[in-house]
């Protein structure tokens, strides 16, 4: 079963008023199937989902649709189940603000609809089961997307998900628009939104997983930059130690240049810090980072000089 399965069946149990019953199935019905003034055809691949929005029908309009299977997805995987109505079209279609009294379409329900935060969330539930998906937070990329038919819908969906703080994306596609969201906190509190609660904390587990994981890898990755730098560095200055032992004097060096020429030899891949370290428990003498720095840079210049006079 797929993530998406999972919750739209969690959905599908869940108990609501009147109002936000009413508000669900007029987002699920006006954004499925076909609509007529003879008959309300709604399609789905999940049975839980039809017998959900069966039981609203029934509920709210006391009427009986019927349900039909009428085959299988185009991979064979899952039959597709159809919800016939085939009365109080009129009736159904004004209460769940698809059509006006005067029988015309509307384009997205009146403002006053959905002006309760609670029926924002159940408008979000019934498209969401009408027509969204989101990845399982285990695979590669956060992704959760509505698919739309037209954009009017598409930028009222989009308003509705503004109020939350969630903010989308909505894009051109062949047979309408994709709304679709990316942040993985956004969907987390998408799926908030919409009361999917046992989805809300396996996500928010997946997700904390992810984000620990990634974090251990970049950390890794930087400290693994890091001794490569250090054994880079490292060895850029035996380079030049080497070339001042074959072109100069060694003796002729002050004693200070001559004990870093010796332990850096001798601790090739030490960082700094464990070099100054190793230097001030060997001599006794106390040597910091900044110090062993400026006399490495001290050799830096010797070599470039003999360089540039040779």
């Amino acid at each position: 079963m797929s993530f998406s399965t999972e919750i739209k069946e969690e959905i599908s149990i869940l108990k609501f008023s009147y109002l936000e019953d009413l508000t669900f199935l007029s987002a699920f019905t006006r954004n499925n199937g076909t609509k007529t003034d003879k008959e309300i055809i709604l399609t789905n691949e999940n049975l839980k989902v039809i017998r959900k929005i069966f039981s609203l029908f029934k509920e709210l309009f006391d009427i009986s649709p019927t349900i039909t299977q009428i085959g299988k997805t185009k991979f064979g995987s899952k039959a597709i189940y159809q919800l016939h109505i085939n009365s109080k079209i009129k009736e159904i279609l004004t209460k769940l603000m698809i059509y006006d009294e005067e029988n015309n379409y509307l384009d997205q329900p009146k403002p006053y609809f959905v002006d309760q935060e609670d029926l924002k969330r159940a408008y979000l539930r019934g498209i969401f089961i009408a027509t969204g998906s989101v990845n399982d937070p285990k695979t590669s990329s956060y992704h959760l997307e509505f698919f739309i038919d037209n954009i009017i819908e598409a930028n009222f969906v989009s308003k509705l998900l503004k109020y939350f703080i969630i903010p989308s994306k909505i894009i051109k596609k062949d047979k309408g628009y994709m709304l679709y969201i990316k942040e993985s906190e956004k969907i987390s509190d998408f799926l908030r939104v919409i009361s999917a609660s046992r989805a809300v904390m396996y996500f928010e587990d997946i997700r904390i997983y992810r984000d620990h994981k990634n974090m251990t890898n970049r950390l890794n990755n930087c400290e693994q930059a890091n001794i490569d730098k250090t054994l880079q560095t490292a060895q850029n200055q035996i380079n030049d130690i080497d070339y001042l032992i074959e072109n100069t004097d060694i003796d002729s060096l002050p004693q200070k240049l001559k004990e870093i020429i010796i332990y850096r030899k001798k601790y090739p891949e030490s960082s700094y810090q464990e070099l100054s370290e190793i230097i001030s428990y060997e001599t006794g003498t106390k040597l910091t980072k900044s110090g062993l720095n400026h006399r490495l840079k001290k050799i830096k210049e010797l070599v470039n000089n003999l360089k540039n006079n040779s």
